[in-house]
């Protein structure tokens, strides 16, 4: 596939939620959100569709994004699902990694190359500030 600018297009990033653990303060209020409706989220089967029909284009690369793409139940098997498509050579995910202690080992099982992880601060306590989530960095550390 080639771009309007005459570029190749070998990467596509895909929003699996909009929903997030955190609340930064530069990303999003406090409260009073309204969620997409589940229905309103690409199932798994849809975005591997997309990415299948992609990939003999030249698609190469995927990265899988939020909100905060952990929150997103059964993520693994979303990464193993477009893992298995032929011609995907790069898979990663960002994240805020808060869950990445949790899920980070069956996430690399299951095809992630790379993990981008956004820390906003060495200082835990401007971490938990930011985040507006108290013991954020403390998480964040350790899935690191």
């Amino acid at each position: 596939m080639i771009d309007g600018f005459g570029r190749r297009i070998e990467y596509l990033r895909v929003s699996v939620t909009d929903k997030c653990n955190l609340r930064c303060v530069y990303c999003m209020p406090e409260e009073g959100l309204s969620w997409l409706r589940k229905e309103q989220l690409l199932t798994y089967e849809e975005i591997v569709k997309v990415i299948t029909t992609m990939a003999p284009l030249g698609l190469r690369r995927v990265r899988i994004t939020g909100g905060e793409p952990l929150v997103r139940r059964d993520l693994p098997e979303l990464v193993h699902m477009i893992a298995a498509v032929p011609g995907i050579e790069d898979l990663s995910l960002s994240t805020n990694g808060v869950l990445l202690e949790e899920h980070g080992e069956a996430l690399r099982e299951a095809g992630v190359n790379r993990v981008n992880i956004s820390l906003d601060s060495l200082r835990p306590d401007r971490v938990d500030v930011l985040s507006r989530r108290p013991g954020s960095a403390q998480r964040i550390m350790a899935g690191i």
